[in-house]
């Protein structure tokens, strides 16, 4: 007879093979409709994630609801290998978001950000010209300053400055307070007459009123960037703590199930037959 902690494994890994099915189709269609490469950049790591769930449930089914030892073995060892990962990567997205954080300017509705602010694992990521290369291709593409201009293009200058702008509009599509530029709107600034370039601030000097330029190769930007992360980030790890304790309790009934399998086994050869 099959033990209740068999079926509740069998029961949460049929609702887990419903899951996989639209994730590694939603896979299959970023690969072949995605229209910018940053859209194909998910497909990959979207399909592997459907693949996994699909093969993980298939042999928790099977290996729970049709009493195969081995396979829910194999499915009990991946499920502690997964819940390893899952630790390791919440604890790791705390201690790496741990640090930074938009500075609040006087009189001005939104903050500035800097890169060193952030953890250095972080810095390294976006100081990598072949990492950020692709991070500016998805900016672009995403059209963030774009609308950006669109959206404050009526504004006079002491509206714009009391705005509440996010990171990434805040550091990638205007230039930093430091640099003092005269508004002429949202996207368009100019120098002040007599600075010459001395700024100490690096980003100034970067700064172009071309959109495909602006401030994408900014320090201000990589922190706008990386400011998102980090929120993102802290909630993903906060949504892992819940996912952990789920795998947690499967992984304890996948353990009934197992010794429940193991009893049927012994059973069976101790009275001769084998289901």
């Amino acid at each position: 007879m099959v033990r209740c902690s068999n079926s509740l494994v069998g029961i949460l890994n049929i609702l887990v093979l419903l899951l996989s099915i639209p994730i590694l189709a939603g896979g299959i269609w970023l690969k072949l409709k995605g229209s910018t490469e940053c859209e194909r950049f998910l497909d990959k790591p979207i399909i592997a994630l459907g693949v996994f769930l699909l093969l993980v449930s298939i042999a928790g089914i099977v290996g729970s609801c049709c009493r195969v030892t081995w396979l829910l073995w194999v499915y009990l060892f991946v499920m502690f290998l997964l819940i390893f990962l899952v630790f390791c990567f919440t604890v790791f997205a705390f201690v790496v978001t741990n640090k930074g954080a938009g500075e609040a300017i006087p009189d001005i509705g939104y903050k500035e950000y800097r890169l060193g602010d952030y953890s250095n694992w972080l810095q390294s990521r976006v100081n990598d010209a072949k990492h950020w290369e692709k991070i500016r291709s998805c900016l672009m593409d995403s059209n963030v300053c774009g609308r950006f201009g669109l959206e404050f293009s009526l504004h006079t200058e002491r509206e714009f400055y009391q705005e509440s702008f996010s990171p990434i509009q805040s550091g990638c599509c205007k230039p930093s307070n430091d640099c003092q530029f005269k508004y002429l709107g949202p996207t368009n600034w100019t120098e002040p007459a007599g600075r010459d370039g001395g700024y100490k601030n690096p980003d100034c000097r970067i700064w172009n009123n071309s959109p495909d330029k602006l401030c994408f190769d900014c320090n201000a930007c990589k922190a706008g960037l990386l400011d998102n992360i980090r929120s993102a980030w802290k909630k993903v790890a906060i949504v892992n703590i819940v996912f952990l304790v789920f795998l947690i309790i499967v992984y304890s009934l996948g353990c009934c199930a197992f010794r429940n399998n193991r009893k049927d086994d012994s059973y069976s050869r101790h009275i001769g037959y084998k289901p």
